[in-house]
């Protein structure tokens, strides 16, 4: 093998891995921008954002969920759970849209087009879900869904909120290994929970069927991974009102929210050389960890109080 054709293999190795990076900045900018339009639409869910509980909700939220899902894949009742799964994408992109629309039209006008779009992706999403449809879909409500979350959990909350959720994830991944289960089993219901990143361009994600020993033709990532340590990034640019900038396309953002979406880009860069090896990883210990660690550094480099009080 020549060494023009062995730099083109080793390319073509690292596209899926920026592809993934990609679609994680991309969640990351969308969400920043949507916090605002979302705050102006009141769609805040909490009255209190500093309050510890809104964690302790959350963690037994997602432990509820995950349970009811492993239990609907035991007892071969998917359908129940694909269903709620498309009603949750279809509300998620009406804010998503509501709050967009919402700065350049009036409410008619905006409501209208909202429901149309809304609905339109998802009746796509169930008749049609190829990967890049899944992709597509997934950064719209992964944005979403960072920036209502973002802007109802305080600084605090969410930090606490990441570390559990890392040592969470870890135990899940590493011993339980019930997420493995649950990742296998919401690819055959084909919804934007995971990203999807083909190896090649005739892979189709509608025809897919996941076999543990059978070879690779494409690369998963959870949407949790983008949209968890993203929370801190709306949240430090919503609750933290220092050290702004003002950055082209994205608008204000501050140094500490700057330096957690700059921190998990690089707990992504280390995670995706460990996943490089071949083994599936726990995403939320090395991206929460370098989200934390972004938003410690942004805040010291501007002297803002790294716990808000």
């Amino acid at each position: 093998m020549t060494e023009n054709e062995n730099k083109k293999n080793t390319l073509t190795d690292l596209l899926p891995f920026v592809a993934m990076g990609v679609f994680l900045l991309l969640v990351q900018i969308i969400s920043v921008m949507l916090a605002q339009p979302m705050i102006d639409a009141g769609f805040q869910f909490t009255e209190d954002p500093d309050s510890i509980w809104n964690t302790i909700y959350y963690i037994g939220l997602i432990l509820g969920f995950t349970g009811v899902i492993l239990y609907a894949f035991k007892k071969n009742i998917k359908w129940v759970i694909h269903g709620f799964i498309l009603f949750s994408v279809g509300a998620t992109l009406y804010y998503v849209f509501l709050a967009t629309f919402a700065i350049f039209m009036n409410e008619t006008a905006s409501i209208i087009l909202t429901l149309a779009l809304s609905l339109a992706l998802t009746v796509l999403l169930y008749l049609f879900p190829e990967w890049y449809v899944i992709d597509i879909i997934g950064i719209l409500i992964g944005a979403g869904v960072t920036a209502i979350i973002g802007i109802s959990f305080g600084v605090m909350p969410t930090l606490i909120l990441l570390i559990l959720l890392a040592v969470y994830d870890a135990i899940s991944v590493y011993q339980t290994k019930h997420m493995l289960a649950l990742a296998e089993g919401v690819m055959d219901m084909k919804v934007p929970i995971l990203f999807v990143i083909p190896n090649h361009l005739n892979f189709s994600f509608r025809d897919y069927k996941y076999e543990k020993d059978a070879k690779r033709e494409a690369f998963f990532m959870g949407l949790g991974d983008a949209v968890m340590p993203t929370m801190l990034v709306v949240s430090a640019n919503v609750f933290i009102t220092e050290g702004y900038m003002n950055l082209p396309l994205i608008g204000l953002l501050n140094m500490p929210a700057l330096g957690a979406a700059l921190g998990t880009i690089v707990g992504f860069a280390i995670l995706m050389a460990v996943v490089a090896r071949g083994n599936p990883q726990a995403g939320l210990p090395f991206l929460n960890t370098g989200a934390i660690l972004g938003y410690v550094a942004g805040c010291l480099a501007v002297g803002v109080s790294i716990i808000p009080l």
